[in-house]
């Protein structure tokens, strides 16, 4: 039984787990973006949050707390210098998961991990969503009161008309 135990052991060893936490961080951390199984990730989340948010504040001991966790000093140094600039006004939720289906070989539930505030693609998409203000619905305004608008369509015989002469004239220009 798991009674109160508080979470996911991923089936390893505890040195086990750490280790590949940390390694999982690094790379995370390196790359802005990782694939990965669900639960994984949901435990890469809850270690790597508390590291991004100890980074905000650069002092010498914070410095060496995160790097007791990660164990790299590339990625200490560029979470410092280059993360905390993106991530230092945002209160917390670092991290985002996006679920992509099933893995092939044993149907494991698979999803991207990556740090918010480096998908440009969402970030494009939420300024602009964030200009749309929210409407409500008027009782005149069913679906069933809309009238379909009717595309134009340009007549074919125009455009054939106006290559035609093009045709005819280099034609001209080659016979000459």
């Amino acid at each position: 039984m798991r009674h109160r135990k508080s979470f996911n052991h991923l089936g390893r060893t505890s040195s086990h787990r750490h280790a590949m936490l940390a390694n999982m961080a690094n790379s995370l951390l390196l790359h802005k973006r990782i694939s990965t199984t669900l639960a994984k990730a949901k435990a890469l989340r809850v270690y790597v949050e508390p590291i991004l948010t100890r980074a905000k504040s650069d002092t010498t001991h914070n410095r060496r707390e995160v790097f007791s966790l990660l164990q790299s000093k590339t990625v200490v140094t560029e979470l410092f210098r280059d993360i905390v600039i993106k991530i230092g006004d945002r209160p917390g939720g670092y991290t985002r998961i996006l679920k992509v289906g099933n893995r092939l070989g044993d149907n494991a539930e698979m999803c991207i991990i990556e740090l918010v505030d480096y998908n440009e693609n969402m970030l494009s998409v939420s300024k602009k969503e964030s200009g749309k203000k929210r409407r409500s619905r008027k009782k005149s305004d069913s679906p069933a009161a809309e009238t379909p608008k009717k595309e134009t369509v340009e007549p074919v015989a125009e455009k054939v008309s106006d290559q035609a002469p093009e045709a005819e004239s280099k034609s001209e220009e080659s016979a000459e």
